[in-house]
């Protein structure tokens, strides 16, 4: 099985992301988790991902895609893997695409959750309440909805005619949008 996971910051996609990692068995692959391991492991990949955080700038898309084509090769993403924060503009999905095809996988769902921005808003407010990272300040949080809804929409319209996207009510019980996001899964 190979997902992908849309949503903007406090959508709940790292909390679905981890439990269907445990309810389907397969790999849980965050980009930004990778690019931070690769940095504290001091890893050639790291090394030049470092080099661009500190100069200000963002990590190319292509050295984020070889971080990613290195963590797919992993044994435990050969079951399956949930992609969560990638792809986040049309030219990372042509690009995932692109490695997948290369390495004979296909996706099987895009699972875009959907939650109101009032929602989102309140969400990531009591996570900065108690862990105050810095993503999560309301004006912030605006400012990445509003770029999130620009760059997103492309994706979804991309994956859409192939039949891959499947729109997820966002809101409510944890393990009652799981069901929903299972539902919609091949089986």
């Amino acid at each position: 099985m190979r997902l992908v996971i849309l949503g903007p910051n406090g959508s709940g996609k790292g909390t679905q992301a981890k439990l269907l990692k445990d309810e389907l068995a397969i790999a849980h692959i965050s980009t930004g988790e990778l690019l931070r391991a690769a940095v504290a492991a001091g890893t050639p990949l790291g090394r030049e991902a470092e080099q661009m955080v500190e100069s200000g700038g963002l990590v190319p898309d292509d050295l984020v895609l070889k971080m990613l084509d290195e963590r797919l090769a992993e044994a435990d993403a050969s079951r399956g893997f949930i992609l969560d924060g990638y792809p986040r503009t049309l030219a990372q999905a042509r690009a995932l695409d692109t490695l997948l095809t290369r390495t004979g996988r296909m996706l099987d769902r895009v699972v875009e959750l959907e939650v109101s921005d009032t929602v989102i808003l309140e969400r990531c407010a009591a996570r900065f309440a108690i862990e105050h990272r810095r993503d999560d300040d309301p004006e912030v949080v605006r400012s990445r909805l509003a770029l999130y809804r620009t760059n997103i929409a492309p994706i979804v319209e991309y994956y859409r005619p192939r039949g891959l996207v499947a729109t997820i009510e966002g809101t409510g019980e944890v393990d009652d949008i799981l069901a929903r996001i299972l539902a919609t899964v091949p089986k």
